[in-house]
């Protein structure tokens, strides 16, 4: 192989070069995604009925989503939780149940159950279903604000645009491969008790809009009064009107209030109360109202998915002026993250370049050694293209961390080269590429044969718990470590053969010498 490297060093770096242009092409075409799909060994499948259902509904809805989930023959137990209190971190309404999916070992493979688990809890009308894992959950809560892997998220004023721009974009996504657990975030209209005051009419009675406003706040939501001591305990007081007065608006409005004169007035003389309609919540981020159509991906890459989200709603939903959508999520994150590494990285090769040349002075030989980045990215892309098909921060994570190993290799071999021509008397010739190469092959091939047989285990563990980041990486860089270490014992001498005869007498000239003879 070595002889015929040196016989024919243009055809060897030509179809190197090859490789890592098909590589680096390949790499535009692979799916994207933030982290690797999880293996927690549990599922948690929300549901969601309109806001305003009664506990004892969506109690009995939830019995029989559990009953259909035990039904699945690798569905251990399940557990649930409906609603969450006000002051809890993640505060829910009664119509909102969280089930908890734990399995026994073995079985179907994760994707099957979860498209099983998915297809029974949506049989349920008029409910809405979001099934993934714990952890899972929490991050894309983290990331995005809701329990979901995108979160398209549509900005406006007005509510009634806002709902109705959201369905026009849920249309839309509905029609993109992958695309599972589609919903709009629950905004509907609720019946409301509004009481308007008259400004005009309090100020003929004497009375300050403020105060009427504190005495409807402790009338209709209750206001602390005193505290009782039941020894080392401590209980509010409050005090409100009964739920039945609260609720009906003749009784609200016959509530008297007291004048500076003395007089008492009923509510009604000097404002409106009525029974209307108005929206369950109305949820704003950076100071403007936003509603969220959010989504899973199943059965494909998130940046394919997110890309034809994209094109959907930008070919299928006209917003008004004013009105504007972000993709929020893994998708991202995902982009933040690449950017970063991708600036760092370039960084770095600039800083290895700058190392590399105080070492040697000479840009031919340090261009070599860089090199071997695409040697590696050969091997890593193949793997990468011929199983998942899918690039993630954790694959791209063990790329960086192959990189140093394959310049190593570079490294070792090159500096064998100089130490042969500047220590043992060699010539710059076949036969010293040949000796050097051989005498450092071993070298190597140990260092190589070490890293591979460490990362095998890891390589090997694909699905299993706990090691969803660790596995990507382990193959990505146990597939670069074999091929660049393959084509660097072809490359490497060849492209010394090729270019650096020219520079072979600055090679073994060392810097301090130079120096010196100058002055």
């Amino acid at each position: 192989q070595l002889n015929f490297s040196l016989r024919h060093p243009g055809l060897v770096m030509g179809v190197f070069y090859l490789l890592a242009a098909v590589s680096g092409y390949a790499v535009t075409h692979l799916g994207r995604e933030f982290l690797p799909p999880f293996n927690e060994g549990t599922i948690t499948a929300n549901l969601l009925a309109a806001p305003g259902t009664s506990l004892s509904e969506s109690n009995r809805i939830g019995t029989l989503a559990e009953k259909a989930i035990l039904e699945i023959p690798e569905v251990a137990h399940v557990s649930r939780r409906t609603g969450r209190a006000e002051l809890d971190e993640h505060a829910e309404g009664v119509h909102y149940s969280e089930i908890d999916v734990a399995f026994k070992p073995g079985g179907r493979p994760q994707p099957v159950v979860f498209a099983e688990v998915r297809e029974r809890i949506s049989r349920f009308p008029g409910m809405v279903a979001n099934v993934g894992q714990p952890i899972s959950h929490r991050l894309d809560h983290l990331l995005s604000g809701v329990n979901a892997q995108v979160a398209v998220k549509l900005f406006g004023d007005d509510l009634d645009t806002l709902r109705g721009k959201a369905e026009e974009i849920r249309v839309a996504m509905s029609r993109v491969p992958g695309v599972v657990d589609l919903s709009v975030e629950k905004q509907v209209l609720v019946p409301q008790l509004r009481i308007e005051l008259h400004r005009e009419a309090a100020k003929k009675y004497g009375v300050q809009v403020g105060e009427i406003a504190r005495i409807l706040e402790a009338a209709l939501y209750g206001a602390k009064v005193t505290e009782v001591l039941d020894n080392e305990r401590r209980y509010d007081v409050v005090v409100k009107l009964p739920d039945e007065y609260r609720e009906d608006e003749t009784i609200i409005g016959n509530i008297l209030l007291d004048t500076p004169g003395g007089a008492k007035i009923p509510l009604r003389t000097i404002a409106d109360v009525v029974l209307g309609e108005g929206p369950n919540q109305v949820l704003r981020e950076n100071a403007r109202r936003r509603i969220v159509v959010q989504c899973n991906v199943a059965g494909r890459d998130l940046g394919g998915a997110i890309a034809d989200i994209q094109r959907a709603v930008n070919s299928d939903v006209s917003l008004p002026q004013g009105y504007f959508v972000t993709y929020g999520g893994q998708f991202e994150a995902q982009q933040q993250a690449t950017r970063i590494i991708g600036l760092l990285s370039l960084v770095s090769l600039v800083l290895m370049y700058l190392i590399l040349y105080n070492h040697f002075r000479v840009h031919r030989v340090v261009f070599c050694i860089l090199m071997n980045v695409p040697l590696a990215l050969i091997g890593a892309v193949a793997v990468v293209w011929f199983t998942t098909k899918t690039f993630s921060i954790a694959s791209l994570m063990g790329f960086i961390t192959l990189t140093g190993i394959s310049l190593r290799n570079g490294i070792m071999m090159i500096n064998h080269y100089i130490h042969l021509m500047k220590h043992e008397g060699e010539d710059f010739s076949k036969e010293m590429i040949v000796r050097g190469s051989l005498e450092r092959l071993v070298p190597v091939l140990m260092t190589t044969t070490c890293a591979v047989l460490g990362l095998i285990p890891l390589a090997i563990s694909a699905g299993q718990p706990g090691r969803e980041i660790l596995q990507p990486m382990a193959v990505v860089m146990l597939s670069g470590l074999i091929t660049s270490t393959i084509l660097d014992i072809m490359y490497t001498p060849a492209f010394f053969w090729r270019w650096c005869g020219p520079v072979a007498g600055r090679l073994v000239t060392p810097v301090e010498d130079e120096s010196f003879e100058d002055e």
